[in-house]
């Protein structure tokens, strides 16, 4: 019992860690299978969101309304992205794509610096600090805030993906574009899309993780490797696989800075990389689904 405890307050914190990774790790999915290739910028979409959530709620003291713009104006990023940075391209191939996404990522950094500075800044929680008593363990009211947004986010993207007719058609994009183009679906405007609800995932990502850290205008790209390590571990494409291993992901990590070492946080993410593209290059659910 005495193990239990500490055992227990870090599968939390793990959880709590694991869902942020998946929301990031779903953005990776869907922009890889509408366009077969790995956006890097996904991790400042998670910086945008805390930061431009953090300035709205400045000027506008509601978190609803902060959260609200924020992933709007994030999202509208992303669309932007999409549109000015990658459509113009002509014979464009992964590896290209590729390379213009680490481009970009490093250019809203830049002008993320510009705007906001190299200070760090914070965000109120949304209901309190008051923690909460989990049996020998406490946990934040932020992180059930973390993990029940998750979980809507999640539910709403199967909804999506599965009942609605634009969902249909971006999955129909994502099996095999050329029969989606022949039956009259508009794969241009799907990819555009998929990097709006991406960006709108990483944007959401990054609000929620701001009350429990800080937001700096360099955080998006550590939590976009997570993410994106979070997206091969379970599964490039899988929406269960990215869910899966984010909390996989998250878990390992806070189990290795609780009974190993806090040095070694942020190597358990690549570790878990490699053991998976070594044992089981398609993840641990597979991609595609």
């Amino acid at each position: 019992m005495e193990n239990f405890a500490p055992f227990l307050q870090y599968l939390i914190s793990g959880l709590t860690n694991g869902a942020i990774y998946a929301l990031i790790a779903l953005g990776f999915g869907i922009i890889y299978n509408a366009t077969t290739i790995i956006n890097f910028a996904q991790g400042e979409m998670v910086m945008l969101g805390a930061l431009c959530a953090i300035s709205i709620y400045q000027v506008v003291p509601s978190l609803p309304l902060a959260f609200a713009g924020a992933v709007v104006l994030v999202t509208c990023v992303g669309l932007v992205f999409e549109r000015l940075a990658l459509r113009p391209v002509k014979d464009p191939t992964p590896i290209a794509l590729i390379i213009i996404t680490v481009g970009g990522a490093v250019l809203i950094k830049g002008v993320a610096m510009l705007l906001w500075g190299k200070d760090a800044y914070t965000l109120p929680p949304f209901s309190g600090n008051v923690p909460i008593h989990l049996g020998p363990a406490t946990i934040l009211p932020q992180n059930l805030w973390v993990l029940g947004i998750t979980a809507i986010a999640v539910v709403a993207l199967e909804a999506f993906f599965r009942l609605t007719l634009v969902g249909k058609a971006m999955r129909a994009c994502a099996y095999n574009t050329r029969a989606a183009r022949l039956v009259g679906i508009a794969a241009g405007r799907m990819v555009q899309l998929s990097f709006g609800v991406s960006a709108a995932l990483g944007a959401g990502a990054g609000i929620l993780i701001a009350p429990l850290t800080l937001g700096v205008y360099d955080m998006g790209t550590m939590l976009g490797l997570k993410g994106f390590s979070a997206a091969i571990i379970g599964g490039l494409g899988s929406l269960a696989g990215g869910v899966l291993g984010g909390l996989v992901l998250g878990v390992a990590e806070a189990l290795a800075t609780g009974f190993i070492s806090s040095g070694y946080r942020d190597a358990v993410a690549f570790l878990l990389l490699l053991l998976v593209l070594f044992l089981r290059p398609q993840g641990i659910v597979g991609g595609r689904k």
